[in-house]
């Protein structure tokens, strides 16, 4: 593989940042007239402004000869054609297809899987329905009301956040709970507010081997014979998000309940599936419908669009200068939409298990910086927590700002003041705050110069923080899905430039199997044999004061 570090592009982009670290952001809007509107685009309802990042347009329209150099067009191409990209693990990342409803052929490995796609979603469909109109019944008689999904990384975040962001769109009277730790207390205070007669169980593992989901399953179903349900009845209040029938079948649930999907489904990439059930049932399957098809129009967008138009690419683009030209080591995401609040969370799962990577695709050294540190809340609360570090902290952080023009739930002038935060911010950012703007600004509330002279220092705000703008009409259920898609496709594009295979995540591997030679030895209190001589000290120290400690 071609070390993209070596490109012209990229010798050109490292002279172009050295000239621009000189710079202001500010100065750039008076030297490229309509840089607001040439720094901008929309697509599938979406509008992105990039205009405040310190990038030039003859840093723009190099980083579009980089895109070309990395062999982007071509790489698009290819997953949406089903080529294995996936190439650690020799298997596709069609997860595009998984919200496709036009009829077009997606061929893996010979074969068209558009048949089998629909086949799934209408099974999805008819379940969904059948909650909806509350014919699905407990043990007890009463219609089943409550859906606890049990899974773990792309089978917990991705529906849980999606769950979240559609709170208004919930279906009357229903409940959806996600419990993912293997922490016991996330179950344990989980079904301490359920009606076992009620309550819907969905386990959410491809293989039905993963430790921490099935650990929860079956204490779930451990519960649900302890209160009332009787081992026939596990049938009818579990169903399972697999592809291992024979687990399925031996845990109880019954084959019409088994809702399978593809090898060619990344977990993070896997809420389009059979994963997002909960999201169906919660929400109702028009309202999922809707966030497919939402998704599907940034995936045309994506797949037809030059890359100077391209938003996704632009998007990746920009997050590449910020990255690697303009020393940026951290991203914030910032919706500035309570229903957002676990979007954060979700996008780190998808940027650092997809671009936290050392090697190539092919098992190279890689030569830069790939994938930043992603983190964030919703706005404004950030703004009381971490915004302080963004502003004057020593690290440059590039954020992504999210809002919505309107509100689920208007509410006196609450919209406003949120709105006028989120603009504030982004500019306040650009524009920092000089020296000598604080001591005018001192001078003015009447300080003396000995203040003025201890003060100043602490009010200098250095400004050219990069920042995106990201805004909607309002967080439909189409919207979510182009938005959830675009950051897919950020990363996937990224990915590419750095030559990194962005759709396996062998770094979670390793703790796993660790953790599975030390479970013996942390077996119930006063039962555990020896910590092994095969630990390091301080790892064998703790397993011995931890068994110290339960021992008492």
């Amino acid at each position: 593989m071609t070390d993209i570090t070596n490109s012209a592009p990229w010798r050109r982009l490292e002279t172009l940042a050295r000239g621009l670290a000189t710079r202001r952001t500010i100065d750039l809007f008076g030297a490229e007239p309509g840089r607001a509107m040439a720094f901008s685009l929309e697509a599938a309802g979406l509008y992105l402004d990039y205009s405040k990042n310190r990038v030039s347009l003859e840093a723009l329209a190099t980083l579009f000869d980089l895109a070309r150099a990395a062999g982007l067009p071509a790489a698009i191409e290819r997953m949406f054609a089903g080529a294995k990209i996936n190439a650690t693990e020799n298997r596709a990342a069609l997860h595009a297809a998984l919200r496709d409803f036009s009829g077009r052929q997606y061929i893996v490995d010979g074969e068209n899987v558009a048949p089998s796609i629909d086949a799934a979603r209408e099974k999805m469909k008819s379940f969904a329905g059948r909650y909806e109109r509350g014919e699905l019944k407990g043990f007890s008689g009463a219609p089943i009301d409550t859906v606890v999904n049990i899974g773990i990384g792309g089978s917990d975040l991705g529906p849980l956040m999606a769950v979240e962001a559609l709170r208004p769109y919930w279906l009357r009277g229903r409940r959806c709970f996600f419990v993912s730790n293997v922490d016991g207390q996330h179950l344990a205070d989980t079904l301490a507010t359920l009606d076992p007669a009620r309550t819907l169980f969905i386990v959410a593992s491809k293989t039905f081997t993963t430790q921490e989901t099935m650990t929860n399953a079956h204490s779930a179903r451990d519960w649900f014979l302890a209160n009332g349900g009787a081992v026939k009845d596990v049938a009818r209040h579990f169903v399972a998000l697999s592809t291992n029938a024979k687990a399925v079948a031996d845990f109880g649930i019954a084959p019409e309940n088994v809702f399978g999907f593809w090898d060619w489904v990344g977990g993070r990439y896997s809420m389009w599936s059979a994963i997002g059930l909960s999201i169906a049932l919660q929400c109702g399957w028009s309202t999922f419908e809707a966030l497919l098809r939402g998704a599907n129009e940034m995936d045309q967008h994506f797949r037809s669009a030059p890359v100077e138009k391209n938003m996704p690419a632009i998007l990746a683009l920009i997050g590449v200068w910020n990255r690697n030209f303009a020393g940026a080591a951290a991203q914030a995401i910032l919706p500035y939409d309570q229903h957002l609040h676990r979007l954060p969370a979700f996008l780190q799962q998808l940027d650092m298990e997809s671009n936290g990577k050392s090697v190539t695709a092919t098992g190279e050294k890689i030569a830069c910086a790939t994938g930043p540190v992603i983190f964030g809340e919703p706005g404004t609360n950030g703004q009381h927590a971490f915004y302080q570090l963004i502003h004057q902290g020593t690290d440059i952080i590039a954020c992504d700002f999210i809002a919505a023009a309107k509100p689920a739930s208007p509410l006196s002038d609450h919209h406003e003041k949120l709105l006028a935060n989120f603009l504030a911010q982004t500019e306040a950012l650009m524009l920092g705050k000089s020296e000598s703007q604080a001591r005018a600004e001192l001078a003015a509330e009447g300080k003396g110069p000995a203040d003025i002279d201890r003060l100043a220092p602490h009010k200098v705000f250095p400004g050219d923080r990069p920042t995106n703008s990201i805004l909607f009409e309002r967080l439909t259920p189409g919207a979510l899905g182009a938005l959830i898609a675009l950051y897919e496709h950020k990363v996937f594009c990224q990915g590419v430039i750095w030559g990194i295979n962005s759709f396996d995540q062998w770094g979670v591997e390793l703790g796993k199997a660790l953790a599975m030679k030390i479970l013996p030895e942390l077996s119930a209190p006063g039962g555990a044999r020896p910590a092994s001589a095969d630990h390091d000290g301080s790892t064998r120290r703790l397993i011995e004061k931890i068994n110290a400690l339960r021992a008492t």
